[in-house]
């Protein structure tokens, strides 16, 4: 019962986070001129379908999204490629999208549909570098444990569309971004590596971050991040003066849906944060640690209650196994509470797929650890090896919903009966 309950929240998480309803009440004031549609993302063609729905003007353009989660549009173009590591429909994706908004006047619109895993489906590779040179660069961050922030400050040094740079080829046109936030803290620079929003920062920031996560980068990078070459649009540009920036749908208004919806159970729902970071293995300690004290003693929350968070953990790669974060953080988690019974949970990846697997996350409870145990593996060891997916497959418990139409990041619950 209490797994079924759980899936009806995260389901309650995700329609939250819909564009429909969301595009419909962030529309910009219409231009005398052209209106360009631009975007990328796993939630970016639905916010497209979104967008021909609720305007009643002439419009064009193109978005790209990930494999298989495209849908139909009948004025903007929508195209697929590669994520989380880019490939060649990627880079041709981002070409046409800077001719899109290149030549276009005061009298113009950019209507920019920006969403996480945008970094990927926009390579842009800055001149001396190649595609192959962007993969090996987000391949190295993926493994990295660098948080979202870390890796789209490293990003922006190494490409001609992320930071603004898409908004300066607009120019003069005004753009008028739309986003849907996965990142914590709702940085809107920060997701997708902001094409039309300047990231501060520098170049020597940049080298610093490299050092301090010891990135294995290609020597072309190597050499591009030892120059001041393609510097990076700075947010005080005069490009930038008529822009508009609309956080359109973002982990904590999910967070409050699925409160809201173990409230109508009579569960009180504590939302501890929509911001939280930090290795997963280790948030699931944390998250255990507050559940435990409930189970055993009744604080700081009464029994029955739901505890919530959102945001982006990272995975420090160690081992060669199968899983994305959610798994991993789950499989700690069923580690530290393994015994205590009334408790269970559940993680998700909200866009639908956890990692590069095919789950959007994982359940588990009090008997995971046992279970598995029961079923010939070792759960300690498999966590170990960053194979969280083999664990929770093995006994059933994989969370499994196919692309959402939206990307507002991670999604816990753990509820504590």
């Amino acid at each position: 019962m209490d797994r079924q309950l759980l899936e009806a929240l995260f389901r309650q998480a995700v329609a939250a986070a819909q564009p429909e309803l969301a595009v419909k009440n962030h529309l910009p004031e219409k231009p005398r001129g052209r209106t360009i549609v631009v975007g990328a993302g796993k939630a970016s063609a639905q916010m497209a379908r979104a967008l021909e729905s609720a305007w009643d003007g002439p419009l064009s353009g193109l978005v790209v999204t990930r494999y298989g989660y495209g849908c139909a549009c009948e004025r903007i173009e929508i195209v697929e490629a590669s994520h989380p590591v880019p490939d060649a429909a990627g880079l041709e994706a981002a070409r046409r999208i800077r001719s899109l908004v290149s030549g276009l006047t005061e009298d113009d619109l950019v209507i920019a549909l920006v969403s996480g895993g945008g970094s990927a489906l926009l390579p842009a590779p800055a001149a001396g570098l190649t595609l192959e040179d962007e993969q090996a660069i987000n391949s190295a961050l993926l493994a990295s444990g660098a948080p979202i922030d870390v890796m789209n400050i490293i990003r922006n040094a190494f490409s001609t569309i992320k930071g603004g740079r898409l908004a300066l080829a607009a120019a003069p046109a005004r753009v008028a971004t739309l986003v849907v936030s996965d990142v914590p803290g709702d940085d809107a620079a920060v997701v997708a590596s902001g094409p039309t929003i300047a990231m501060a920062g520098s170049r020597q920031k940049v080298r610093d971050l490299v050092h301090l996560y010891d990135l294995d980068l290609p020597a072309p990078a190597r050499a591009l991040l030892a120059g001041e070459d393609n510097p990076s649009p700075h947010p005080d540009d005069a490009a930038f003066t008529d822009n508009t920036v609309s956080i359109i749908a973002s982990a904590a208004r999910s967070l409050e849906a699925a409160a809201a919806g173990a409230e109508e159970h009579d569960i009180a729902a504590a939302i501890l944060s929509d911001s939280v970071e930090g290795e997963a293995r280790e948030v699931a300690q944390v998250h255990a640690a507050i559940a435990r004290e409930i189970a055993a003693r009744n604080r700081p929350f009464r029994r029955p209650v739901l505890l919530l968070s959102g945001g982006e953990t990272t995975v420090t790669v160690r081992g060669k196994g199968r899983g994305g974060r959610n798994a991993e953080f789950l499989l700690g988690l069923a580690l530290a509470i393994d015994g205590v019974e009334g408790i269970s949970a559940i993680a998700g990846d909200t866009d639908g797929i956890d990692g590069s697997e095919t789950n959007a996350g994982a359940f588990a409870d009090w008997s995971s650890a046992k279970r598995m145990r029961e079923a010939g593996l070792d759960p300690q060891a498999l966590l170990a090896r960053n194979d969280a997916f083999s664990a929770f497959e093995a006994v059933g418990d994989l969370l499994m919903t196919g692309p959402t139409g939206t990307n507002v990041n991670d999604f816990r619950a753990i509820l504590v009966r």
